[in-house]
This record gives structure tokens, sequence and C-alpha cells, in this order.
């Protein structure tokens, strides 16, 4: 099948490289001329495991490949993936000026039958309003479908290749056909393609994103709460989580979500609940929650070192907001550091692919460490902000020479307790005693 993909942000080059692995010719379409370029040159621009693999063996079959120009890509594709950017608007909303614009360009340029696929993520009703746009400049038969993206950075090939479901919003026979056809090689194993209409598909994914916002948040508040009982979190967590009605996945408490979805897409449902005169209560209190967590670890470090900040160097271990990717986008550790610089601190820092994006974000406001441990070397305390692998067996006494004093605030957990008072070193982490 000819695949056309307009946008290749972590979204649509995922979705173009994967569909170009099972034998489909791909034509991803970008308005950034020297991103396209470097893509051509075979330069996967963002960091995702296992992505440069499939991006270079499909380049070199010709199956994947790039252009600036939106009228190739619609001559190319039978199938047009809408894979744009819907930033947060100043009032929480998603902005579709991205799809709206391009659905427009799509009327004044289409010829022929297409199937337009919304991948973004987008405000229910988005699917009428694509329609409206194109049919504003054509007369053209086609359909629009909602398909939400269900991709895991860090994890997000395996989920495009073995996704556990696949959603369709479609209300044209034609085009699920289409759809289902296109998806088959990717549920070989039996796991779902979900027809439904498409608006019912666009809440499928604000719904599934704002529950496991919620679910992380829940757990942070246990975690507060532990910090003031005395209770144990990792002790309520595996109580909890062997509920086959709660499970084991999303319990694990720390200083709070970031990302490109959590977030943008909390406060978008928020805000259509709104615009529909509904209020929902439980978001409210995510949003809130959610944003104090971020920097719950500045209260303790400050009272660790009794207000005296200023002059401090803090070595921070993690800068992306999760690992296996190198996004930062609402990074709990830059609301932390910020904090720390606010109160005259220093800040070194070091993560394993995040920061070249820090530094292009805060320049010379912080440093940045060639390795885990230099980043220790003459440090004040330690603050650890994204779980990395390669941060969780580390040498402490390593740690513990290098540091001015051996303290280290945990945002994520990793170490156990009543090792590190062995180790003599003071330990802070979160909803644990």
């Amino acid at each position: 099948m000819k695949i056309s993909v307009i946008g290749t942000g972590y979204v649509g080059l995922v979705t173009g490289t994967c569909l170009a692995e099972t034998g489909n010719e791909v034509l991803c379409v970008d308005i950034d001329a020297q991103k396209v370029e470097k893509m051509q040159r075979g330069e996967v621009p963002i960091y995702e495991p296992h992505l440069d693999v499939l991006f270079d063996r499909n380049i070199k079959a010709e199956r994947l490949k790039f252009s600036i120009s939106l009228e190739e890509g619609l001559n190319h594709g039978d199938v047009i993936f809408l894979a744009l950017p819907t930033p947060e608007d100043e009032d929480g909303s998603a902005d579709l000026k991205y799809i709206l614009g391009v659905a427009k360009d799509i009327g004044l340029l289409m010829t022929d039958y297409k199937v337009i696929v919304d991948k973004s993520t987008v405000p229910v009703g988005t699917s009428d309003k694509v329609k409206a746009a194109i049919s504003e400049n054509s007369k053209v038969e086609f359909d629009v479908v909602s398909n939400p993206e269900f991709l895991r950075e860090g994890f997000a090939v395996d989920d495009f290749l073995k996704p556990e479901r696949i959603v369709i919003g479609a209300s044209s026979e034609k085009a699920i056909k289409t759809m289902q056809t296109l998806y088959k090689p990717f549920v070989r194993s039996g796991n779902p393609i979900i027809v439904m209409d498409e608006k019912s598909a666009e809440l499928t994914k604000y719904a599934a994103n704002a529950f496991l916002a919620t679910k992380i948040t829940f757990m942070n508040e246990i975690a507060n709460f532990c910090d003031r009982v005395g209770a144990d979190v990792d002790k309520v967590r595996i109580g909890m989580g062997t509920d086959s009605r709660i499970g084991k996945r999303f319990l694990f408490p720390g200083i709070g979500y970031g990302g490109s979805c959590f977030p943008k897409d909390v406060k978008a449902l928020h805000k259509s609940g709104k615009d529909s005169n509904y209020d929902f209560k439980i978001l409210d209190a995510v949003i809130d929650v959610n944003q104090k967590q971020k920097t719950i670890l500045v209260p303790r470090i400050k009272k660790y070192f009794n207000d005296g900040l200023k002059g401090k160097t803090f070595a921070v271990w993690g800068l992306a907001f999760k690992p296996e990717t190198d996004d930062i986008r609402e990074a709990p550790a830059l609301y932390t550091i910020n904090e720390l610089l606010n109160a005259g601190a220093n800040v070194i820092a070091y993560d394993p692919e995040a920061m070249p994006n820090v530094k292009r974000k805060l320049g010379d406001k912080i440093a940045f460490a060639s390795d885990m441990y230099d980043a220790t070397e003459g440090a004040d305390a330690l603050i650890i902000c994204t779980e990395w692998s390669i941060f969780r067996t580390p040498s402490f006494q390593k740690i513990k020479s290098n540091l001015n004093q051996p303290v280290i605030f945990d945002g994520r957990n990793l170490y156990d307790s009543k090792e590190l008072v062995e180790q003599n070193i003071d330990y802070f982490s979160i909803g644990r005693p």
C-alpha cells in the first residue's frame, strides 16, 4: 500500500518507519527542509530505541522516503496520515492550527479519493473539523478516520509493531476496510482492531492518558501521606498491586509525570469538559497535585541545608521526563533545577540522551558532566530525577567519596533505604521512612 505521513515528529516518524517495515511504500513529509535532508542522509532526528535499525533498513530498501512537498505526499499516498503537533494553547486546549491548516491545503491539492487519518491526539469533534476544512476547497471524494496512537516513548517501536489494540474511528465501510488491511500484519497474535465512531475514538485516547495520569497522581498522594504518618509506600504499592482490579503498573510514586502526552492531554480533556459545561473535578486535582509534585524534593533539600542553598552545588542525574528518551517536555527535572537556581544554587547535570536538548533550553545556566560520576565530583548532594537503568546500581562508595557530604535525594525511589543507611549516606526518597 502507498502511505504518506504528514509530519515527522515522534509519532509521525515511528508510524512511517514501522509501516514501511511491513512492506508499504511510505513517503514522510515535513516542512523543515534541514530535517528532511538529514533524514534523507539516514540520520534519525529523535532518540527512540530500535528505531534507527528499522529506519536504516527501510531507507536502503527504498520503502521509506522523505519530502518537503505536501503535493508530492498527496500524489503518492492512498492513505494520508496527519501526524502533526497539537500544542497546548494558553487556555489549556489543544491547538489545531497545524492540522486544520494542512487539511485546507489537502483540499486544494487532492485530485482523487484518499483516506485521511488523524493520527495526532485531538479533541472530540476534530474529525468533523478536518472534513469541513478539506471540503472548503475540494469536491473530490474522501474519508476521514480517527486512529489514535498509543505509543510509549522508549517503547514506541515495540508498541507499534505489537500493539495491544488498534482503534479505528470511522463511519465509512470503505475506509474501515482500508485501515483493517493496513493494520492486519500487526495483529496476527490476535490483539483486537476495535472499530467505533470517530468521536469515541478521539475520546478513547484522552480517556486512557487521563486515567493513567490519575493513577500515577493517586500513588504520589499516597506516598506524600506515607511521609506524614511513617508508612512505607513500597509495601502499600505491593499490597495494592496484587489486586487484579488495580494491577501493578503505574503505582510507582515519584516527582510527577511529564512528557509530550500526559500533561497536555489531561489539560485538553479538562478544557473540553469546560467547553461542554462539564467540570472534570478529578482532573482538577490531578493537574494541581502533579504540578506541586514536580518540585516536592526542593523543600526537603532546603530543610537539610537549613535554607542555605546559595552557592551550593547539586549534581542532578536524569533530565528527560522518563528513561529511554531524549524528550524533556514538562520534565520534572527542569522544574526542580529551576527552583534550585532561583535559590542561588549551582547545578551540574548528567543524562545519557537529553543533555543536548537541555543545553538548547537552558544554555549556560547549568553545567553538564561527561558521565554520571563526574557530576558528583565536588557537589554538595546528588538529586535523582529520571530512573535510567545505569543509575540503578551505582558505586555508592564512589558517590560518597565524590560528594562534599554523603546525601542523596531520590525522586524515583531507586535504592534500598537500609542499604544506604549501612553505607552511612543520608537518603531521602518519596513515601518511604
